[in-house]
């Protein structure tokens, strides 16, 4: 099997450019075509006008930093991560390394309510918000999905949400805290992998695997996209409003209509960072194959049909950086992409 190098991006180089920003209190139609307009051209997007309660955002907030506040061997009782748990500087099992700490959670009720004993000195008040979070984020995400069905004019409008409404679906929820970075004039923004000095990427090059990942975090920033020229481009922080990204498992279902965002976030602020990522999956055993309107003879499918847990695993025996969808593209002798996977 050949499976492609990861692109690489232009060294040294940011650009401003405005990241689009979609108000959920436009008619429908108008919202579909701008969702699809900007899931194509950057594979992200904010969103105001969300109608998330900002007490429940605080809550959630108020917990994660409870936790991150905690004596080293404390949080450490939530770990190691494997995958669940806190983690710290490693990511994954390949050698990843990040300046930040993090606890990653299964929306899974019940998974929620087992870890959190190990993770809050008040477990029933943790698991309330944190339930509370997931459901928000997860009927915020459901929404989107259904929009961007309605934008690409598949007649099941609900093909796209219903991966995450299932019971087994496999969403998870990601904490990070990236602690401040006080000598920050020797760093290096260089984007080439794992070769920056002082390792002050906080979270290193990567796209999201799943369907769809809703972002959120403090005043801090550190979060920069990939144009898809190559360029890197600062995304400014909205503590009250979410960021969402088009993940790996999205390009495919649209058959590479639109293109999982490549990001990461550095550590260059005197102030800490933290985020809130909520990643929406489907179950493990959903099979997932280009929508059958976005496939046609001028437009054949780029990826052959694989369940999600196929690709879990093939995206996490690999580097973070790493084109993981480039493991389910099709070979296509006729267009000449020697790139393409060859078995």
């Amino acid at each position: 099997m050949v499976v492609p190098s990861p692109t690489p991006i232009r060294s040294k180089k940011t650009k401003a450019v405005g990241i689009p920003t979609i108000d959920l209190y436009l008619n429908r139609s108008m919202l579909s075509e701008l969702i699809v307009k900007a899931s194509e051209e950057f594979g992200f997007f904010k969103v105001v006008n969300h109608g998330i309660s900002k007490e429940i955002i605080a809550r959630m907030e108020e917990e994660s930093a409870e936790f991150f506040e905690k004596a080293a061997a404390e949080k450490q009782r939530a770990g190691p991560a494997s995958p669940f748990g806190y983690g710290c500087k490693n990511i994954g099992r390949n050698g990843d390394m990040g300046e930040l700490e993090y606890l990653l959670l299964h929306t899974d009720p019940l998974s929620i309510s087992e870890r959190s004993t190990h993770i809050s000195n008040d477990p029933t008040k943790f698991c309330c918000s944190v339930n509370n979070y997931v459901h928000a984020m997860k009927e915020l995400a459901c929404e989107i999905l259904d929009l961007v069905a309605e934008g690409l004019w598949v007649q099941d409008k609900c093909v796209l949400s219903r991966l995450i409404r299932d019971v087994h679906s496999d969403s998870l929820l990601r904490f990070n805290h990236y602690p401040p970075v006080k000598d920050i004039d020797d760093w290096d923004p260089s984007p080439k992998l794992y070769q920056c000095k002082n390792n002050r990427i906080g979270f290193g090059e990567h796209s999201d695997p799943q369907i769809l990942t809703i972002l959120r975090s403090n005043d801090v920033g550190g979060l920069q996209i990939a144009l898809h020229d190559g360029l890197w481009v600062p995304v400014h922080p909205d503590p009250g409003e979410f960021f969402v990204f088009v993940g790996d498992a999205l390009q495919a279902l649209t058959n590479g209509r639109f293109l999982s965002v490549r990001h990461r976030a550095l550590s260059n602020a005197m102030k800490p960072r933290m985020s809130m990522a909520y990643f929406g999956a489907p179950p493990l055993n959903a099979w997932i194959s280009p929508l059958p309107e976005l496939v046609s003879p001028q437009k054949p499918s780029l990826y052959k049909p694989f369940t999600w847990d196929e690709y879990k695993k093939a995206a996490y025996s690999l580097r973070l950086g790493d084109s993981r969808i480039d493991l389910f593209k099709i070979h296509s002798t006729h267009h000449g992409d020697k790139n393409l996977v060859m078995n």
